[in-house]
Parts: C-alpha cells; sequence; structure tokens
C-alpha cells in the first residue's frame, strides 16, 4: 500500500515549541558582531530565550569569545574598518572549530562594497543567510523568487531565510513559509538583528539547519504576535516582546503557528 509522507514542515510548530526548551536547557552561549545600535536590544532577546550573548568587536579578543561560543552571528549593519577586522577573526574561528554562523548582510542594497564584501563572506560558508527580500536581490543579483532563493541556497550550501510578511526558508530542496509576526515588528530597532541572534542560537542545538532556522522564525513571530496583544506602540512592544519571548509556552507555539 502506498502512503504519501508528510510534508517536511508539518512538524515544525512541535519543533519550535520543543526548541524554547532546549535552548534553556543548553544555554548556548551566541557571540553577535552586531549593530551598536542593536547590541543592548539584541543581548537582552537573547537573554529572555535563555542564551548567553557576547558582543565584543575586539580583534585582539574576539578569537577567544567566538571560540568558546556556541553560535556566531555576523551583521553587517555598521560597517566599519573594526567590525570587518573582527569579522574575518570571528568568521576563521568559527570554521575551524566547526562552530555554526549565521550571515545578516544589512543594507546590501545600500552601498556596493558592503554588497562585495558580502558576498566574500558568503563564499566562506555560513550555515545560514539571513537577510530581506531588497538585500537578497542586491546580493543575488536576482529578485527574491522561491525559485531564486532555492537555486541560492543550493549554489551556496547555505539555507537562506528572506524575511517579510510571510518568512521564506530554503536550504534548495526544502522550503517552509511563515506567516507569524506583528506589523509592530517593523517598527523596533534591531528587531531583525535579534531575530539573526535567536536562529543563531537555535543552530547550536539543533543539528538540521533548515529546521533550526524555520524553528527559530516561529518562536520569534508568535513571540511578536503575543506582545502585540498588550502594547500601544512600538516602544511598549519591543519590552513585551522581551518578556513574551521569555514567558513563551509550548501551547502557544503549537496553536499560533502559521506554517506552510
Amino acid at each position: 500500500m502506498h502512503t504519501v509522507d508528510p510534508p517536511p514542515h508539518s512538524d515544525l510548530p512541535q519543533l519550535a515549541a520543543d526548541m524554547s526548551g532546549r535552548l534553556r536547557a543548553r544555554r548556548p552561549r551566541v557571540h553577535c558582531l552586531t549593530n551598536a545600535v542593536a547590541q543592548n536590544f539584541t543581548a537582552n532577546v537573547l537573554l529572555a530565550a535563555g542564551c548567553v550573548p557576547s558582543m565584543t568587536i575586539s580583534s585582539e579578543e574576539i578569537g577567544h569569545f567566538v571560540g568558546g561560543a556556541n553560535a556566531l552571528l555576523v551583521n553587517l549593519g555598521t560597517f566599519d574598518q573594526e567590525r570587518r577586522e573582527a569579522t574575518g577573526i570571528a568568521v576563521a574561528t568559527a570554521s575551524q572549530k566547526n562552530i555554526p554562523w549565521v550571515l545578516d548582510p544589512v543594507f546590501v542594497d545600500r552601498a556596493p562594497q558592503r554588497a562585495a564584501f558580502a558576498r566574500e563572506l558568503v563564499g566562506r560558508g555560513p550555515i545560514l543567510v539571513r537577510l530581506n527580500a531588497a538585500e537578497f536581490a542586491a546580493l543575488a543579483e536576482r529578485p527574491a523568487s522561491p525559485q531564486a532563493i532555492a537555486e541560492y541556497a543550493l549554489a551556496h550550501k547555505s539555507v537562506v531565510a528572506v524575511s517579510g510578511e510571510t518568512d521564506l526558508v530554503s536550504d534548495g530542496k526544502r522550503v517552509a513559509a511563515i506567516a507569524n509576526g506583528h506589523p509592530l515588528m517593523a517598527r523596533v530597532t534591531a528587531m531583525g538583528c535579534a531575530g539573526s541572534a535567536l536562529i543563531a542560537a537555535c543552530l547550536s542545538v539543533e543539528s538540521d539547519p533548515w529546521r533550526a532556522t524555520a524553528a527559530g522564525l516561529l518562536l520569534f513571530g508568535v513571540a511578536g504576535e503575543l506582545a502585540a496583544r498588550g502594547a500601544n506602540g512600538p516602544a511598549s512592544f519591543a519590552v513585551a516582546f522581551i518578556d513574551a519571548l521569555s514567558t513563551l509556552e509550548a501551547g502557544a507555539v503549537i496553536q499560533l503557528a502559521q506554517v506552510t
């Protein structure tokens, strides 16, 4: 008798629900090379999820910090020489020690030098490239269609997550669309950076990068929906988001998940 295999995303809500518990149990260390304006919020989001953040950009010590971390985030938001030098050391350390690292190529659509550096980093094997549609178009030099995202993922042997009203996650063979989230998330500085950091943490406790990425995005989106229920605007939403993530329950994740 022929049976039909379930779609690869069918158990993502349960995985995301379990992921929250894994993070709190294992308390992964996540080193973040991120925007100067994003460091505080990103650190608080990681702490709320049960993780241990670090943020140094000193070239003298970043190798030690990354070497002792469980995951690395490289965010290009503040593109200065100090961060560029630190990024090279951090990525080399992560590659040497087989530490999963995430590339968040912020604003590569704004300057060709930034896009060129991001392409160099993609060539160094990030486990995930997370970006929006405009950034993808600048990096890949083609619009962010589902086919283009899948082909880019296959070509670079990385998971690609393109954020938007609906987030798309592809490893070239599997794809998931995640519709969770709230418009207020786009009105808080560093929300996207913090999301990439949370996914980096998920990559440290889940061996399948595609599943880890989708689960992390799902957790982040559900927390946003819960936070919006009691928020009066962007400022109160930012605080409520950290609270929502810190108290996120498995049942809420499963009930609210919108994954196709």
